[in-house]
C-alpha cells in the first residue's frame, strides 16, 4: 500500500497515512495529534519508480 503525506493546518504538523489509491482518492484521514479531518491537506510526495530496464540516458 502507498504511503502518502499530509500536513495539518490546526496543528502544523505533517504526518504520513498508509491508504489504497482508492481511499485516498475519496477519504482524508484523522490527524494523529489533534483527531480533526477538517484542517488536513495533502502534500506532494516525492516517489521513485524502479523498472527492468536501464536507462538509455536520453
Amino acid at each position: 500500500m502507498p504511503v502518502y503525506e499530509y500536513f495539518c493546518r490546526k496543528c502544523e504538523k505533517p504526518f504520513t497515512a498508509t491508504m489504497h489509491v482508492a481511499e485516498h482518492e475519496t477519504e482524508v484521514p484523522e490527524c494523529p495529534t489533534c483527531g480533526r479531518k477538517e484542517e488536513v491537506e495533502r502534500w506532494m510526495s516525492s516517489f521513485t519508480a524502479k523498472t527492468s530496464r536501464k536507462s538509455t540516458g536520453y
